[in-house]
């Protein structure tokens, strides 16, 4: 039997956990050999996952503690199976397993994150990289980023890319008035790394004539920074449901990614799958990702992410062709070729 380790199952959806959800879902459909094993049943926040996965729960501890003790144990008495974790964390000092490290956002901007968080990722990180059969990433960027910094050899980290799931789609609505709500579109996080304080600064400044929508936190996540919070055209949408998701894609005159590092960057893919035109920094692993296919502005500088906004909301020629470079981007990434390279994995280290 194949294990994975199904803790993100308990977890509230952000990039690591998306990855991971995909990747099972396909390995699923690959072989009839896979459990996930979880906490708590009762914690897996979809419910409806529990009819598309073999799921064994194995109780005990809770959080971290389970993944460190609970788990390794009860593999232990299974005669260590090989594990797979695709989440950014994995038991520290059990071997026979494959671990997933996203990116290592938390030792390039501390600032991003709790002092507690930091200091696990410190202590854990380093320690299942090196008992572990093989690490998996995200991008050549982060492959070299965790690599360079935890003295891991390239030829143990692969590279399995995040895609984008087949709800986020062009509309097929038909309309005589498709720009009769303008709006910017923007997926917020409290994380500095992200840089919604610059893109809210910047917007404050360029005297567009259009709205800007951002998904997720209020904006009171902002009150300490110094920004015109109370712009009359910034607008948070608070977290919403993917097919809510879905529609403000594809109604958005153009999508903004302002964020300073990323391992990979799941969001302006949906958005170039729902046919939205991206704008997007030029940092990290942004430009292997994107390629060609988005203007880029340099997140450091105000300047030009103003002169991108505006550039974006009054070029309707530019929009068009993001909008054709953005789809045949989106085909180069596939959820079911990257767990062809999980799968590949597995037969390598199973033995």
């Amino acid at each position: 039997m194949i294990y994975i380790n199904g803790r993100f199952l308990t977890q509230n959806m952000t990039g690591v956990q998306r990855f991971a959800e995909e990747i099972s879902l396909q390995i699923e459909h690959m072989r009839d050999d896979v459990i996930l094993l979880v906490p708590d049943v009762k914690a897996i926040k979809k419910q409806s996952l529990l009819k598309r996965f073999n799921i064994e729960e194995v109780p005990g501890l809770n959080g971290h503690l389970w993944e460190q003790i609970t788990l390794p144990l009860y593999l232990l008495r299974k005669k260590s199976p090989l594990l797979i974790n695709l989440g950014n964390t994995a038991p520290v000092f059990y071997s026979h397993q494959v671990v997933t490290h996203h990116d290592i956002t938390y030792l390039k901007y501390p600032k991003s994150f709790p002092f507690s968080f930091r200091l696990l990722y410190r202590i854990i990180s380093p320690l299942m990289i090196r008992n572990s059969k093989q690490v998996v990433t995200v991008s050549q960027f982060s492959r070299s980023e965790i690599s360079s910094q935890y003295r891991c050899q390239e030829e143990k980290i692969k590279i399995i890319y995040n895609a984008v799931s087949d709800l986020f789609e062009p509309t097929k609505e038909v309309t005589s008035e498709p720009d009769k709500e303008r709006y910017l579109l923007a997926v917020s996080s409290t994380n500095y790394h992200k840089n919604f304080h610059g893109l809210i600064d910047a917007f404050s400044d360029a005297n567009l004539d259009i709205d800007l929508k951002i998904i997720g936190d209020s904006a009171d996540v902002f009150s300490t920074l110094d920004l015109k919070r109370n712009h009359p055209r910034i607008h948070f949408v608070g977290r919403v449901n993917d097919d809510e998701l879905v529609k403000l894609y594809q109604h958005a005159t153009a999508f903004v990614f302002p964020s300073f590092y990323e391992g990979f960057g799941i969001p302006p893919l949906e958005a170039q799958a729902c046919g939205c035109p991206v704008i997007s920094s030029n940092t990290a692993s942004m430009p292997e990702v994107l390629g060609e296919s988005v203007l880029y502005f340099n997140p450091e500088s105000k300047r030009e992410i103003i002169n991108a906004l505006s550039l974006i909301v009054s070029d309707v020629e530019l929009r068009a062709q993001l909008v054709e470079k953005g789809f045949k981007n989106k085909e180069r990434f596939s959820w079911g070729e990257s767990a062809s390279k999980l799968n590949d994995i597995i037969r390598n280290v199973s033995f």
